[in-house]
């Protein structure tokens, strides 16, 4: 007989992922939420117009398993408009329901047990798991503050025979650098011989700062052939709480990616597809979204700017990241939540990125907030 007890657990180490604590703390302590990913703004008026329109028009039914027709054409379109890179709408375009969903199964595709997965430190919480789940055995590199760039010689003498995936995250949460031209060469010149696949985490791709440019993995030919580009439409589009991601990948891959996205979430929700895909037509909005989130960038560290933190501007996401070694030598956890609860004002310890929960005394707050709450924490802030 099944008796009350506690089941064994495939990830041991897996809590509550930060940022769910981080955000509940903040709605408790009535505190400005600057830990978790997401707008304070909403989206287009014009975008939830769509949505309703379409559900009362009746599209209301399970979208097809790789998603609508319509809104994988218009992403091929604009991808080889932004790009230059062409993916055929129906073999190599997938609609997911989040990026998350996407990374895990790029990964649940090409990972075997035993099978070695390169990531590097501080990398986004949920690559590990994935990695796990899949019996692949994840094999670190960490980066170093305050520039946090890849070595690509270290990670030559990562590589072994059993090397199946690297994941690549840019521009990066939590530590907003972003890949240039250079890193995609390098890392082409690792893997071009190798049986290496890449899973790449673009989600803020239109997000990137001071004239840098987004280096996606589909622009190196070596690197299109074997990467699964994972990517958000609720990044782009302030619309997190959609859930609606992609990936693009060449037709073998797409196909053993879909043997996955069919057996977890199969379909995504067809109006809210189907409002992207008439959205998609306006380019507008993702060609000024750097500037906008530029702006947030700039304010948020003009307001801290006369604080004891320190800081680099970062190159790209909508986070910033700090070190408070001039404050406190409190571990960056303890003091998350203790400036959550006594001053009102939330952050993601950055020590959560690092599978040793490494602490260098760094706190990452998120920026993509309206400019009053961004004056108020820079103001709070500026006190400690």
């Amino acid at each position: 007989m099944i008796t009350n007890k506690e089941i064994p657990s495939k990830l041991p180490y897996a809590g509550t992922t930060i940022f769910t604590v981080m955000s509940k703390l903040a709605t408790d302590e009535k505190a400005l939420n600057l830990s978790q990913g997401f707008p304070s703004f909403d989206c287009a008026p014009q975008l939830t117009d769509l949505v309703a329109d379409y559900m009362r028009r009746g599209f209301n039914q399970y979208a097809p398993m790789s998603g609508v027709p319509v809104l994988k054409e218009q992403l091929a379109e604009k991808t080889s408009r932004v790009y230059g890179v062409d993916y055929h709408p129906e073999d190599e375009v997938t609609i997911v329901s989040g990026a998350t969903e996407a990374i895990f199964c790029a990964v649940t595709a090409v990972v075997q047990p035993g099978d070695e997965v390169i990531l590097f430190e501080p990398a986004y919480d949920s690559y590990r798991p994935a990695i796990d789940l899949s019996g692949g055995v994840p094999v670190y590199i960490r980066l170093e503050a305050p520039d946090f760039r890849i070595d690509w010689e270290q990670v030559r003498t990562k590589i072994t025979d059993k090397t199946k995936a690297i994941m690549v995250n840019t521009p990066h949460n939590p530590v907003g650098t972003v890949f240039s031209k250079r890193d995609l060469d390098q890392l082409a010149g690792l893997i071009q011989d190798k049986d290496i696949y890449i899973v790449s985490d673009e989600v803020y791709e239109h997000i990137v700062f001071d004239g840098e440019k987004h280096h996606s993995m589909m622009t190196h030919p070596v690197l299109k052939e074997r990467s699964f580009v994972c990517g958000s439409f609720g990044k782009t589009y302030h619309v997190t709480g959609w859930k609606i991601g992609y990936c693009l990948a060449p037709k073998a891959l797409s196909a053993e990616f879909r043997r996955i996205h069919q057996f977890i979430t199969f379909s995504t929700p067809t109006p809210l597809q189907y409002a992207l895909a008439d959205f998609l037509k306006f380019p507008e909005h993702y060609e000024e979204l750097s500037a906008f989130y530029q702006r947030k960038r700039d304010r948020f560290n003009a307001a801290i700017a006369a604080s004891r933190f320190s800081f680099t501007p970062s190159k790209g996401s909508f986070f910033q990241i700090v070190s408070y070694e001039q404050i406190t030598d409190e571990h960056d956890y303890d003091l998350a939540v203790r400036l959550t609860k006594e001053i009102k004002v939330a952050s993601i310890p950055v020590s959560v990125f690092y599978q040793d929960r490494r602490d260098d005394k760094l706190l990452r707050f998120c920026f993509a907030k309206d400019d009053d709450m961004l004056d108020r924490a820079g103001e709070i802030l500026c006190k400690l």
